[in-house]
């Protein structure tokens, strides 16, 4: 059977009502002439209502208005629930009791699309009836009639890819399996319940089947009931169990998808069919069936990666007259009346690394707590990798946790130490067990006391006393102008949302002790301190990015070069925390010399948790970790830094 060159996928739904039936009988004649008949036409067409004019067919057989009012809403087809304007174009062109008018439709198509074009109307005038408007489809469109009717075909737009660091799509359209139930296949529902429990744990996936009962005796025999959606290759390792199940059923498609089900989820976020509410958010631009950005970059961008779908508008329900079917028959072909073509979605160009990235998924996922890990590149501060666990994360805590940096901050408060002058790498500080300033006490982890030894032995071994006695001679300008250098508090711009930090006040001798060494009032997210890692290795604070196109519309300018001699002398102090301080674990991983910093992060008074951190650089990559309520830095941060740098070196 031959179809035409358009076929409806999607019919169109607007939000705006053109028409609307109302009750009436027969119309008496209107304002004399046909000029009076046909402003009433247009004005009733308008308001929905017609009892003001009069109507005949073609046949010149009187209609009633209610019966126009039906059958322009029946030819308007798809478009009948679109917005509709309709001008008389001049004066009638009379000719005896004959009159015939130009009409200017114009359409809103979904999609927000306008069609404009002209028709005809006719117009006759009967005795004492005066003049009536001759009724026929034509009146709609000069291409209709009896038995057609506005058939409207979407034509989608192909979405685009988030592009990496190479111009290579991160997401791409990858085979997953849809694996369900069909309900008349189920033979004995509790086996099946158990078999399917017993495959997906052999997959680590829980899917629930409490409610499976249920569903099926509420769905037709024949109906799919999906549980969960595997990537092909998740699938394939269950599959001979799956199928030996009665009552499974299983559909296989493409879906846009990163490399695993983990890559940087929680920042790019994901492809999915439009909800109930993305179709009433967007009533004109969005159908059921369409794929929509939810979370992340996905979400950000969705507009401009889902492209523009194309529209086309056809006259379906006549035929043209040329086509027969096997029975002679004419068939029904379409004929296409206007079109506009989908327009492809534009990328989301960005600056992360693959393998950077697989590298950071791979180290967190052996960490059962919440965990966060950002890697950036030095030379050109890009960011490589945005990673979040356990399982890919479900909020992008790298980018926008606000939590305290704890030990790791003293990098920073370093940099304010030793470019004040207040003491040097080789100056002797105390090391006391306890110190207290405004009555509260502060102490070392583990009860540490070190005495008096120079300055980087107490910034290798994180002594939190050391820093307390050295608050007073940084103060609350000195550490502000420190955390600042490195592009702490400012405002940033990555094309997605983040945390750029929030410096303490330091506005009291207790507060400034405390935020000295990263608690107080001082927040900042894994990003933030990787940004600070990065100045510290390069030299000079330089904003770190992430989208790239389009290009975000306010970026944080370059700091000032730090200070060199400075900053040479925190560069061999955060090597030494490696070398024989908090983080000697570190020392043999592969791919060079290590520097960084260890940091254990009080959050809460309630409890004795802390968060745990390490931040650090190898090579022309610097990292911030955190594991939340994972102790020490030393304890969960630095085997993650140790298995990312391991893998990145493979």
């Amino acid at each position: 059977m031959h179809r035409g060159p358009y076929r409806s996928v999607h019919r169109a739904a607007g939000a705006a009502v053109a028409l609307a039936l109302v009750a009436g009988g027969l119309a008496g004649c209107s304002k004399d002439g046909p000029e009076g008949t046909l402003e009433d036409f247009v004005a009733g067409w308008k308001a929905g209502d017609l009892s003001k004019v009069g109507f005949v067919g073609a046949d010149g057989g009187k209609i009633a208005a209610p019966a126009v009012l039906e059958q322009i809403k029946a030819v308007s087809g798809d478009l009948a629930r679109q917005p509709l304007t309709v001008t008389a174009e001049g004066e009638p062109q009379t000719r005896g009791d004959d009159a015939t008018s130009a009409l200017k439709l114009d359409w809103k198509l979904p999609g927000d699309v306008a069609w404009s074009y002209q028709s005809t109307v006719r117009l006759t005038k009967q005795n004492s009836d005066g003049w009536r408007v001759v009724w026929e489809p034509s009146v709609l469109h000069n291409d209709l009639t009896n038995g057609d009717k506005f058939q409207v075909t979407r034509l989608p737009a192909d979405r685009a890819s988030i592009l990496d660091s190479a111009g290579k799509p991160i997401v791409s359209p990858r085979p997953v399996i849809m694996i369900g139930v069909e309900p008349q296949k189920v033979t004995d529902l509790a086996k099946l319940r158990a078999g399917l429990a017993t495959e997906f744990k052999k997959i680590g996936v829980t899917v629930d089947t409490a409610n499976l009962a249920d569903r099926i005796k509420n769905a037709q025999p024949q109906s799919f009931l999906e549980l969960i959606t595997l990537r092909e290759p998740d699938y394939n390792k269950i599959r001979p169990g799956l199928r030996a199940l009665n009552g499974t059923a299983f559909i296989k498609e493409d879906r846009p998808l990163a490399p695993s089900r983990v890559f940087a989820r929680a920042l790019l976020g994901t492809v999915d069919a439009a909800t109930a509410e993305d179709l009433e958010k967007n009533p004109q631009t969005l159908v059921q069936g369409d794929t929509v950005g939810h979370g992340g970059l996905q979400q950000k961008y969705d507009t401009a990666l889902r492209g523009t779908p194309g529209v086309s508008v056809t006259i379906s329900g006549g035929t043209d007259g040329d086509e027969a079917d096997s029975t002679g028959q004419e068939e029904s072909v379409p004929k296409a009346l206007f079109m506009t073509d989908p327009v492809a979605g534009k990328p989301i160009k960005t600056t992360l690394d693959v393998q950077t990235q697989n590298a950071a998924d791979q180290a967190l996922a052996a960490e059962k707590q919440p965990s966060s890990l950002v890697a950036i590149k030095i030379s050109d501060s890009s960011v490589l990798a945005v990673a979040n666990g356990p399982d890919g994360g479900g909020v992008n805590t790298a980018l926008t946790g606000q939590v305290a940096p704890g030990s790791t901050f003293k990098a920073i408060s370093t940099y304010g130490i030793l470019q004040k002058k207040a003491a040097t790498a080789d100056s002797v500080v105390a090391c006391p067990k306890t110190a207290v300033v405004g009555g509260r006490q502060f102490k070392n982890s583990h009860d540490m006391a070190l005495g008096n030894v120079p300055f980087h032995v107490d910034f290798a071994k994180s002594c939190n006393t050391a820093f307390v006695g050295l608050a007073p001679k940084l103060g609350a300008d000195g550490l502000r102008t420190a955390a600042e250098a490195v592009g702490l508090g400012g405002r940033w711009d990555l094309g997605v949302e983040a945390f750029s930090g929030k410096l303490s006040p330091a506005d009291s001798p207790t507060e400034l002790a405390a935020a000295t060494f990263g608690q107080g009032a001082t927040a900042v997210s894994p990003l933030a301190m990787a940004g600070a890692t990065a100045a510290i290795a390069r030299g000079q604070f330089k904003q770190p990015k992430l989208v790239l196109d389009p290009a975000p519309a306010a970026p944080a300018a370059d700091g000032a070069a730090l200070d060199q001699a400075s900053v040479t002398a925190l560069r061999k102090m955060m090597r030494e925390v490696v070398t024989s301080g908090t983080a000697t674990a570190l020392r043999g991983v592969p791919g060079g010399a290590v520097f960084g910093k260890t940091g254990t992060a009080e959050f809460s008074e309630a409890t004795e948790d802390t968060h745990s951190w390490f931040i650090g650089y190898q090579g022309d990559v610097a990292f911030a970790v955190m594991v939340q309520k994972g102790g020490a830095g030393s304890e969960a941060a630095v085997p993650i830094v140790s298995r990312f740098l391991t893998n990145l070196a493979k």
